[in-house]
């Protein structure tokens, strides 16, 4: 398949065509309009070896940020200004510790295509990191996809205790900022569950996230955001203290 730029776009099967495991098509390749093609189309790519497979599972695994919780152990650590959270300030070398570190149940394989195409995304400006530090080293962090205010979460890393509590905390908090509702999970892990996500009826999923893709961020960007600030807004998102949206 020929190259597409981050301008272009093709249109994948629709997703109710995907099999029980959310397998929808395999091929093409990682070219910047390919991949943000399917993004906005609820699809993503997950595979470690030739083809390239893509995938929209039935149910969506998301985040909705009323829904977010976090147990009072994490509270006090997380208050407690171990780290220091930046974002987009060390993309590559995010995406190369969720290559690496596989902690928590949160890392996926990443293959050097996928690695190579998600950095590019990143220098258009479609690709953003969190990142956690303790002492000037990189200890944790996060990456995904950004498009308008939707957020597609693809991976997560720790080299120590809590630190990507820490990122996705932080992440819950900007999004607070952008007042933008969910952020995309993708699939069920015990450890995100933890924080509140759930599964949703797939059709549910790509209904409420074109809206989201349509509405540009307002607010300061990613490179800019004051970390402390995002952090503490993402801890007075716990919602042991407000009603629970219906699922």
């Amino acid at each position: 398949m020929e190259y597409f730029d981050e301008h272009e776009r093709i249109r994948f099967p629709d997703p109710s065509r995907a099999d029980p495991w959310g397998l929808l098509a395999s091929g093409g390749n990682l070219s910047p309009g390919i991949v943000l093609s399917a993004y906005e189309q609820g699809i993503f790519p997950w595979y470690d070896e030739d083809p390239i497979l893509w995938f929209s599972p039935d149910p969506r695994f998301v985040l909705y940020l009323d829904s977010f919780r976090i147990g009072k152990r994490t509270r006090r650590t997380l208050s407690n200004g171990a780290f220091t959270i930046t974002f987009d300030h060390a993309f590559d070398d995010v995406i190369h510790g969720c290559r690496t570190v596989r902690k928590e149940g949160t890392g996926t394989w990443i293959t050097e295509e996928m690695y190579d195409a998600y950095r590019e995304l990143h220098r258009l400006g479609y690709t953003h990191s969190v990142e956690v530090w303790e002492d000037g080293e990189l200890v944790g962090g996060l990456y995904g996809v950004g498009i308008g205010t939707f957020f597609a979460g693809e991976s997560m890393f720790s080299r120590v205790r809590d630190a990507s509590k820490f990122a996705f905390t932080a992440l819950v908090g900007y999004f607070d900022l952008l007042g933008a509702p969910m952020i995309d999970c993708q699939s069920y892990t015990g450890y995100l569950a933890s924080f509140g996500a759930t599964e949703i009826p797939r059709d549910r999923f790509l209904t409420e996230i074109g809206p989201l893709q349509e509405r540009a961020p307002s607010g300061p960007g990613w490179e800019s955001v004051d970390g402390a600030e995002m952090l503490r807004r993402g801890l007075e998102r716990n919602a042991g203290s407000r009603p629970v949206r219906p699922q």
